[in-house]
């Protein structure tokens, strides 16, 4: 049997194949899927290697360490911004012009970064910073990318598995970062900026990775695939399509709320966790060790929760993230001086972020037309990274004023909206 896309689309380019066998779309399948695990495991590798000293460069740099935490803000700042131009952009030009743009910035945003550290420019080198965190912007969308062509009934898996390629640059960043400082010496560079040019050069091969090999475009291919679709208007794929297409959605709804919710609550208490473990006389190798466990967490068991995804549904992972966290938030926020508690719930939040994550994604996915795909989920990312943001700042007055414990409740607290939504979307007729 052939799939074809009914009528012709003007707007597509002609790379796009106007028709597409059975027989052929498993092996597009898996060579989308290769490209991305492997840009994801690029992306992964450039972000962790400058994140691992961009608050030791600030340091430096400003001369403050009460400037420092401004580079964590930054590098979030940076998807947050891009977020919907680069929706934007994936609506019309489709996956590829997107996820290319995106390491591209981060690449010059790394480049920038540096030369602020060259020019001893606090200012300069914050705004490297919001450029070098934009590149994570395409490892975000990437996960959206692997659910293009995806079946409706793995379409969880495929999500999960490139969510997971992520734990390969995780871990390997940071283990890279004292070779490229090294590396710079002599040549009038930082030896903290060293990871910055390492990281520019990563997000370059990733640029080009995708440029080269992902062709057909996913998303542009799913669309000539999708005979519902046929004849559709360009207006119909606009932001404005996007923010209509999640009104209409209670499912839609419920997604963007628990991708918004879960991520807030991690990085809320993952953010303020060394704080408090210095508190209780935590040295920085035992920070290491619980920051790597609750990492572990977030990305190594993602396969996990795409199968359970698509084997229980969306809505019972869902649940099983909102449990999660908030088990998590009542055993690190009860821990005390025991660093094996805080250790168990950092890491029992990186499984329900991972729930969250894979679950709301899927389930956004499953619930908009193909249409207004691109448009909603870079609004759902613009949401989850806007929320983030501010929760991080608030998340250090919160612990200044009441402590780690009562962060940690309210980091639950953001979860009983998707469990209200969950629990009346699961009521509702079908």
């Amino acid at each position: 049997m052939t799939r074809t896309s009914g009528a012709p689309d003007a707007t597509l380019p002609a790379s796009i194949p106007g028709t597409v066998t059975d027989a052929e779309l498993p092996a597009l399948r898996r060579r989308v899927q290769a490209v991305l695990i492997a840009t994801q495991i690029l992306g992964g590798l450039g972000i962790a290697t400058g994140v691992a000293l961009a608050a030791v460069l600030a340091r430096d740099v400003s001369g403050s360490e009460a400037l420092s935490g401004l580079a964590s803000t930054a590098t979030v700042a940076g998807p947050a911004l891009l977020a919907m131009p680069l929706a934007a952009l994936m609506a019309s030009r489709g996956r590829r012009a997107g996820l290319v743009l995106a390491y591209l910035i981060g690449a010059v945003g790394a480049g920038v970064a540096v030369l602020g550290a060259v020019a001893e420019s606090f200012p300069l080198l914050l705004v490297g910073l919001v450029g070098f965190g934009a590149g994570s912007s395409a490892n975000l969308a990437a996960r959206f990318a692997a659910a293009d062509l995806a079946e409706p009934g793995r379409r969880a898996r495929s999500i999960s598995t490139v969510v997971w390629a992520t734990t390969v640059g995780a871990v390997l960043g940071p283990n890279i970062a004292a070779p490229a400082g090294r590396s710079v010496v002599g040549l009038g560079i930082p030896v903290t900026a060293g990871p910055f040019v390492w990281a520019a050069g990563v997000f370059v091969i990733a640029a080009l990775v995708v440029a080269v090999l992902l062709r057909p475009d996913p998303l542009l291919t799913a669309r000539a695939l999708d005979a519902s679709g046929a004849g559709e208007a360009p207006e119909e794929r606009s932001l404005r399509a996007g923010l209509r297409a999640v009104r209409e959605s209670p499912k839609a709804r419920l997604a963007v709320v628990t991708v918004a919710g879960a991520h807030t609550a991690m990085v809320s208490i993952m953010s303020m966790t060394p704080v408090a473990l210095t508190h209780h006389g935590a040295d920085i190798q035992l920070i290491g060790l619980v920051i790597s466990g609750h990492i572990a967490g977030m990305y190594a068991f993602s396969p996990l929760m795409g199968w359970l995804s698509d084997r229980l549904g969306r809505l019972s992972v869902i649940g099983l993230a909102v449990g999660l966290i908030g088990a998590a938030a009542l055993v690190a926020g009860t821990a005390g001086s025991s660093h094996g508690r805080t250790a168990v719930g950092l890491f029992v939040l990186g499984l329900g972020w991972s729930a969250g994550l894979v679950a709301g994604s899927a389930l956004l996915t499953d619930s908009v037309p193909q249409a207004a795909r691109a448009a909603v989920q870079g609004l759902s990312d613009f949401v989850m990274n806007t929320a983030a943001g501010v929760g991080g700042l608030v998340a250090g007055l919160v612990v200044a004023q009441a402590g780690y414990g009562p962060l940690n409740a309210i980091a639950a607290c953001l979860l009983l909206p998707v469990a209200a939504l969950g629990i009346r979307g699961s009521l509702r007729p079908a």
